[in-house]
């Protein structure tokens, strides 16, 4: 058995806060993003923050640890934009093995700190894959429904090349997250498996959709039932949904997917839904009693946070899931 499914078995994990929370602290400039290296791109890189993993390593190596300080059994890598296809944006195409790599191999140096200092309580790196801003279940053309931005295969490929450089870099746990669109996700989950059998190696699978809005769909469509069913041919560690709500806006679909599977369930929301000028105002101590709430109703296997949370967050979230028992699975 590997060592997360064993840790599954004895307690909640902790997964991180949000990265992009956190790096908006440093207030980066232009010019911070861009390193020496990229100092005379002829495009802005601003706002391109994977990239800082390669231009301000010890930010990201800084925001693992905090989170890992507030007790985070996993972190993600920083790469939640790293396809060909998010990259495009920033004429980075080029840097996208780079980009994987190196973000899971700073999780990976922290994780193995932390680890090292207490072995009782082994840290783990999930490799993020985001959703891409394409979707290819539904047209972006209001005047031409059947016109697709991305084909199945174009995902597919762009995945794979992120699954290889995240495989790489040491990430024990692949993440294929904020999934709107499931179509996106199979094509992210078709390469892991190619990657999977190619290498002859079995890497655990967590799965995170989003439900956008008071429908309980996925922006595609699906309700929590039909997204569970969509993904279910795989065996996965987990299952879970993540940002779009707070914790109590999350807890009803969370529920309905717990009462139908037998996979772990995660579970990483907002800090509550965003106000007027889109910041998040949910202290660390309000989620805390929310996410005690999925805890009394043992909805979870996996928790942590997305949008709006912090290490604080994190802490007070380890804080009191450490009382608590895993969900059974059935």
């Amino acid at each position: 058995m590997s060592k997360i499914n064993e840790a599954l078995q004895n307690r909640i994990l902790i997964l991180d806060g949000a990265m992009g929370t956190m790096l908006q602290r440093y207030n980066f400039s232009e010019e911070d993003f861009r390193g020496e290296r990229f100092k005379d791109f002829p495009h802005p890189l601003k706002g391109n923050n994977d990239l800082l993993s390669i231009t301000q390593p010890q930010a990201i190596r800084e925001i693992h640890a905090q989170y890992f300080d507030a007790g985070a059994d996993i972190v993600e890598t920083n790469t939640f934009s790293g396809t060909t296809i998010g990259m495009a944006d920033y004429h980075l195409e080029d840097l996208v093995y780079e980009l994987n790599y190196e973000s899971a191999k700073i999780a990976r140096e922290v994780a193995d700190t932390f680890t090292a200092q207490n072995p009782d309580k082994p840290r783990f790196v999930a490799g993020s894959i985001g959703p891409t801003n394409r979707t290819a279940s539904m047209s972006p053309d209001v005047n031409d429904p059947g016109y697709r931005a991305v084909t199945f295969d174009d995902l597919r490929i762009a995945y794979k090349q992120q699954v290889e450089a995240l495989i790489d870099g040491g990430s024990d746990i692949l993440l294929v997250e904020t999934i709107f669109d499931t179509l996106n996700a199979k094509a992210a989950l078709f390469a892991i498996d190619e990657v999977k059998e190619e290498r002859n190696l079995d890497i655990p699978v967590m799965v995170s959709g989003t439900i956008t809005d008071a429908s309980g769909r996925t922006l595609s469509g699906q309700t929590v039932e039909a997204f569970l069913i969509s993904i279910s041919h795989i065996p996965l560690l987990s299952v879970g949904f993540n940002c779009a709500l707070g914790a109590d806006q999350l807890k009803p679909y969370l529920k309905r997917l717990a009462h139908n599977t037998s996979f772990n369930i995660s579970a990483h929301p907002n800090a509550g839904l965003p106000n007027a000028f889109g910041q998040y105002d949910q202290t660390p101590e309000e989620m805390q009693v929310l996410i005690r709430e999925y805890l009394d109703d043992n909805l979870i296997n996996i928790i942590g946070g997305c949008c709006g949370t912090t290490p604080e967050h994190i802490r007070l979230i380890a804080e009191v899931a450490k009382d608590y028992q895993p969900r059974i699975l059935e």
